[in-house]
């Protein structure tokens, strides 16, 4: 019988928090990520605050002999952790990993199903839709492209059926999620929900959670929903099956540096 070749590590890139809940919601997730893939190594990585950093991952990896990983960056939108930290911290990777770079989680259909999980169970349902006003509330950012992303999901899940869906953000950029609520107030909807568009608990999706005071319902962060693990495995698998570009320019930074260490 013909060996099956051997699948990447799947290394989680979260970004951290001092909040302790946080790294928790992070290793939750991980949890069902593996249980919907047994077999598929899967380890987490941190930018901050947490252990271990993707950094120091990477290295463990390379001295288990590991060659091939996959890196997902556990982040909703395309913006400064996905453009820059991130990359860097790949670009220092030792030579001798493979590093194939997947796409961030969002946007996905994946993820408007998450989110109206987290809604329904905080409350509502289904026959509610028509009279809800939603607020999406992100974190925040100061990147153009990221909050476009924001307010083009929430006019796509406006036409799902709800009474209105507007975009607020904790941080950054305006409306905040208390401007928000008032403005679907003052719309008529029958009641307003905030759907947290984050992933873990900590800082600013407290403050979403305070500027959710004056709303019907307050959902809860998107954590280990069954839909966000399926969508790392999905990104996970389109990472591996094909290189993106930047993956390709990660590999030829690694290359060129490894040649460099040889001519020293």
């Amino acid at each position: 019988m013909p060996t099956q070749p051997v699948r990447p590590v799947l290394v989680v890139i979260a970004h951290g928090s001092r909040d302790p809940r946080h790294a928790a919601t992070v290793h939750a997730l991980v949890r069902r990520v593996r249980s919907l893939r047994p077999g598929l190594r899967v380890e987490t990585g941190f930018l901050d605050f947490n252990a271990p950093s993707a950094q120091g991952m990477l290295e463990s990896l390379a001295a288990d002999g590991v060659r091939d990983v996959v890196a997902l960056p556990l982040l909703l939108t395309r913006a400064f952790h996905a453009k820059a930290d991130i990359p860097a911290v790949l670009r220092d990777a030792p030579v001798r990993l493979r590093i194939r770079y997947a796409e961030v989680l969002g946007p996905s259909p994946l993820l408007l199903s998450a989110l109206e999980r987290r809604l329904y169970e905080a409350g509502l349902t289904p026959a509610d839709k028509s009279s809800t006003g939603v607020v999406l509330a992100s974190a925040g950012s100061t990147d153009p492209e990221a909050i476009a992303v924001i307010a083009d999901i929430a006019r796509e899940w406006r036409h799902t059926g709800w009474c209105a869906v507007r975009p607020a953000f904790a941080s950054a950029s305006l409306p905040r999620t208390e401007d928000a609520v008032r403005e679907l107030r003052e719309l008529g909807c029958e009641r307003v929900a905030v759907a947290p568009y984050v992933l873990a608990p900590g800082f600013l999706p407290d403050r979403i959670a305070r500027g959710a005071a004056q709303a019907d319902v307050l959902a809860g962060v998107l954590g280990s929903a069954p839909e966000v693990a399926q969508l790392v495995l999905r990104r996970y698998d389109d990472a591996f099956r094909n290189m993106s570009p930047r993956s390709l320019a990660t590999e030829i930074l690694r290359r060129d540096k490894e040649l460099q260490r040889s001519l020293a």
